[in-house]
Parts: structure tokens; C-alpha cells; sequence
């Protein structure tokens, strides 16, 4: 997502976050589950995200849900 830098723009100017923020925080929770807020709310961004990482959009659904407390979170360790 942040190769592109139409993508990389939005994600920063909707979720507030700054590049230097990002990239000192990038292993925060917070700041994942704000980055994995805004694929949520855009389907094209959260397919295209998948599809770079090379995995399912479902499996972004799942840590999003595991990171924002969902009940039926998945166990990641597992």
C-alpha cells in the first residue's frame, strides 16, 4: 500500500498518522489496528493490500477483528 503513492497519501491524511510515526510505531497495535481500520472502510484498498502481501482479504478481516477485541478473534500463535 505505501508503494503507491495515491495509497500511501490517503492512508496518511485519513488515519492522522505521519510517515515518521509510522515507521517508529509500525510494530504498535494501535497504530496496526488504525492501518487495518482503513482498509476496512475501503474494499478496493483492503484487496489491493492482500493481494500485495499474498494473502486472502479474509485473513486482514481476521487480524483486524483479533487486533480491535473482536470475540471470535483468531489465535495467531496457533
Amino acid at each position: 500500500m505505501l508503494a503507491d503513492e495515491d495509497h500511501a497519501e490517503r492512508l496518511l491524511t485519513l488515519t492522522g498518522i505521519t510517515p515518521e510515526e509510522l515507521r517508529e510505531r509500525l510494530g504498535d497495535p494501535i497504530v496496526l489496528t488504525e492501518v487495518l481500520d482503513f482498509l476496512m472502510r475501503h474494499e478496493p484498498d483492503l484487496i489491493a493490500c492482500a493481494a500485495a502481501l499474498e494473502v486472502k482479504p479474509e485473513t486482514l478481516v481476521a487480524a483486524h477483528h483479533q487486533l480491535s477485541g473482536g470475540a471470535n478473534a483468531v489465535d495467531w500463535g496457533a
